[in-house]
């Protein structure tokens, strides 16, 4: 045997707490050999959400429908198309489908044979999924009450057995539970990741259901995007990207969320508006959407806090003078006659004020609180900190969450990599380093874990740099040269109203620019690049894949405040494909009249043969567990590392000689 380097032996010695025998290594290297030939993992892709929780229910559940051509492939003819839409049905909300049908089903006297019939149904949809995964995977997907049931199923060896197994389950109302728990079961085989790249709330109604759906599947990775970096700085406690969340939730009237949601009150903010703003008419700030509030109150509300986030924002670009942002403090360039706001100098021209009410700017110093908007913050801060929900939220959010992120050729992160106009990385400055691409994207992302693990102890000037992902101009997760909240409040000229996106955003047309950033990553030339963030403009001509065919944007307006379309990606073995998807009716049109978005799918690649698990980035990782695996048995043999006198497959104490 090769003499092994303590390094190595100490890699082995930790593995052998999980395969403690040479029976234990040897069965575990033989089962990941053969599932280097099972087929690519199935890698479902969304991105830009938005806080819309009843599509991405509804994407997710129909697997951006693929689960209707699975259906259609296994059961065929079988059940009548009405049948077939029933079970579609089940599969996507059981538990609405059965409190829908269950009293028609129980009136016919037919409870016992449709409850067969249909575990049959799924079952025949489960035993061609098993087919694509490892034993050991189908198995911890099944529920441990229903597990000798879903085995007796999946062998079909013996119906009568399992027809009293129902009817015993019946008698205390669980045969219901077995059909809701066969239905997740066909959701959690059909796909075998679930990758977000990116915005999970804002504009849409609720933010915090959306991250709960996603806490509920087996798989589910993210990216972040600039959005997520607003919520992350809400919870920290950071003003500017707490008042912009506050401002979005305000607009959109998505206040429901923050209340019932997170428990984040707005009481001190309708005290503000009554007593600073109550008889404001706050013209330009009327929300949108509908609400339980009436919207001359929301109105006044979002301006009260609008005022209060470029006060924060004013005193944050001043003690960040690296950033080259004090053209965007703003408010000590408006000018006030007689108490009203008149006029603003902006890149030396001068514009009319559209709104002239600001009593809480205090001319001499334009950028302190009012001891009304100081009382106001001081309490909303208390009150997002002190949410446990939102912490577990973000919690989850960061742990799950990176910056970007490969799956074989695909290159995914959510807005873009910063480049100068002649494609070549915008250098930044970041803990004392000046950075750029891949390099400027890690260390962006180690300073949101250190944010987040800095919370016990305060939050420091890193806060800042959570509100930069946001709104930055060389934020990878934003890529434009400004924000413009200002000028569309309060000027009229539409050109002071234009964001300037990134030289990227052009640029990714080009194939050979692309590939240049791919290698910036470790990608080879095949690379295809994903991103979100920029929704696609369809009606304007705009497509999802870009002119070298080597770049994609999957940001279709998932959200309905955006037109309530999308894009998915699907990465399936046998190729790449986009699915385009439509308006979302809601759950009650999919239980009345089979309702679903039935995506328009289009191929991106597609191979000449599927692709199995061990011509993936997967199969990589899995030969070189084989190989220690290997080694492992040849140090048991050896008398290197000696067999726990337990043979237990994991755990169980670990001998090391030598």
């Amino acid at each position: 045997m090769t003499t092994m380097t303590p390094e190595r032996l100490s890699h082995l010695r930790a593995l052998a707490g999980r395969f403690s025998t040479t029976e234990a290594a040897i069965s575990e290297a033989a089962a990941l050999r053969a599932m280097l030939s099972l087929p690519r993992e199935l890698v479902h892709v969304i991105s830009d959400v938005h806080g819309e929780d009843a599509k991405l229910r509804h994407v997710i559940n129909n697997a951006s429908g693929s689960i209707r051509r699975l259906v259609d492939r296994v059961i065929g003819d079988r059940l009548s198309s009405d049948e077939r839409q029933r079970l579609l049905t089940v599969i996507y909300y059981p538990r609405e489908a059965i409190n829908a049908f269950s009293r028609e089903i129980v009136a016919s006297g037919q409870r016992h044979e449709w409850v067969f019939r249909t575990l049959s149904s799924l079952f025949d949809v489960i035993r061609y999924l098993r087919k694509q995964h490892r034993r050991e995977h189908f198995e911890r997907l099944l529920p441990r009450h229903h597990r000798e049931l879903f085995i007796e199923l999946g062998t079909e060896e013996r119906p009568e057995y399992v027809r009293e197994m129902l009817a015993e389950l019946a008698r205390f109302d669980r045969d219901w539970g077995a059909i809701r728990a066969a239905a997740r079961l066909v959701r959690n085989l059909a796909s075998d990741e679930l990758l977000v790249i990116g915005d999970l709330g804002d504009r849409g109604p609720r933010m915090d259901r959306v991250i709960e759906t996603l806490m509920r599947q087996p798989k589910c990775n993210l990216l972040w995007g600039n959005h997520d970096m607003l919520w992350l700085g809400a919870h920290l406690g950071h003003e500017p990207t707490l008042l912009t969340t506050l401002r979005f939730s305000l607009r959109y009237r998505r206040l429901s969320q923050l209340e019932e949601g997170y428990g984040v009150i707005m009481a001190p903010i309708e005290r503000l508006a009554r007593e600073v703003y109550g008889d404001d008419p706050a013209e330009r700030f009327m929300p949108k959407g509908e609400g339980f509030r009436d919207a001359l109150t929301v109105a006044r509300m979002q301006k009260a806090i609008t005022i209060m986030q470029f006060k924060a924002e004013g005193r944050m670009f001043e003690r960040r003078p690296e950033w080259n942002l004090s053209h965007r403090r703003l408010l000590h360039k408006v000018r006030f006659e007689g108490g009203r706001a008149i006029d603003v100098e902006l890149d030396g021209k001068t514009h009319a004020m559209l709104d002239g009410h600001l009593p809480t700017i205090d001319p001499r110093d334009p950028y302190a609180y009012s001891s009304e908007e100081q009382a106001c913050i001081d309490r909303m801060r208390e009150s997002f900190t002190r949410s446990m929900k939102l912490r577990q939220h973000m919690e989850w959010m960061v742990r799950r969450g990176g910056m970007w992120t490969t799956r074989d050729e695909a290159l995914f992160f959510h807005a873009c990599v910063p480049v100068d106009a002649n494609g070549e990385p915008a250098t930044m400055r970041v803990d004392g380093k000046d950075l750029s691409g891949r390099n400027l994207m890690d260390a962006l992302g180690s300073v949101v874990r250190r944010s987040m693990r800095k919370r016990w102890s305060g939050l420091d000037d890193d806060g800042d740099w959570i509100w930069y992902l946001w709104g930055g101009p060389r934020s990878p997760l934003f890529g434009k040269d400004k924000i413009a909240t200002f000028e569309t409040t309060f000027l009229a000229d539409k050109d002071t109203h234009k964001e300037r996106k990134d030289a990227y955003f052009e640029l990714i047309n080009n194939a050979d620019f692309v590939r240049k950033i791919g290698g910036l990553f470790g990608m080879g030339d095949d690379v295809l690049i994903v991103n979100g963030h920029v929704p696609v403009k369809v009606e304007k001509g705009e497509q999802p894949l870009k002119k070298g065919g080597n770049a994609i944007t999957i940001d279709g307006a998932f959200s309905e405040a955006y037109g309530d379309r999308g894009y998915t990606l699907i990465l399936r073995p046998q190729g790449i494909d986009l699915a385009e998807h439509a308006a979302f009716e809601g759950v009650n049109k999919v239980l009345d009249a089979g309702a679903d978005i039935v995506p328009k799918v289009t191929p991106i690649r597609q191979y000449s043969t599927p692709l199995t698990i061990g011509q993936s980035a997967g199969g990589v990782r899995i030969r070189r567990t084989i190989d220690d695996l290997e080694a492992l048995v040849g140090a048991f043999q050896e008398g290197l590392i000696e067999e726990s006198e337990h043979g237990h497959e994991t755990g169980g104490a670990t001998a090391i000689r030598g």
